[in-house]
């Protein structure tokens, strides 16, 4: 039997930019927000504190959870690589208590190249995932209108 894994992800808007993780692989650069798999024994709240420090190299302020998106990986574009991959995320608003103390980090994952600040101007253009949110930003902020956005990406 599969498991279904559970995430946390931070949405972070500062100035008109959303913080996010650069990725890189064989179909090119794209960006995803800071976060990642919630470990056995550890909240949801835990898991996110450990994966920022470990992706962007700062504490983050978590405040309210703004939607749960999941994600069936056999439904999307990678779905030869993320055939058997099923994660549901649990996507907080956060906020830096030191913006300028973004840094390298303790454990990067795999693909990931770098960490980027995003004018939200600039999201209609990039490779940001997942696209279904897109369209929540707006006016410096983010307001998804639903809290459980299904299999999306």
């Amino acid at each position: 039997m599969r498991h279904i894994r559970t995430a946390a992800r931070a949405l972070i808007i500062i100035d008109q930019k959303v913080l996010a993780i650069k990725m890189c692989d064989r179909t090119g650069i794209f960006y995803i927000l800071p976060g990642g798999g919630q470990r056995h024994g550890e909240t949801l709240r835990q898991g996110l504190e450990r994966e920022c420090l470990e992706e962007i190299g700062t504490k983050v302020d978590i405040e309210e959870l703004l939607y749960v998106r999941e994600y069936i990986g056999k439904n999307h574009e990678f779905h030869k690589s993320h055939s058997a991959f099923h994660q549901v995320e649990n996507v907080f608003r956060c906020s830096l208590p030191d913006p300028n103390g973004i840094g390298q980090g303790t454990e990067h994952d795999k693909k990931q190249v770098g960490v980027e600040w995003i004018p939200l101007e600039d999201l209609p253009k990039r490779r940001f995932l997942p696209e279904a949110i897109k369209p929540f930003f707006k006016d410096g902020n983010f307001d998804s209108r639903t809290s459980y956005l299904g299999d999306v990406n």
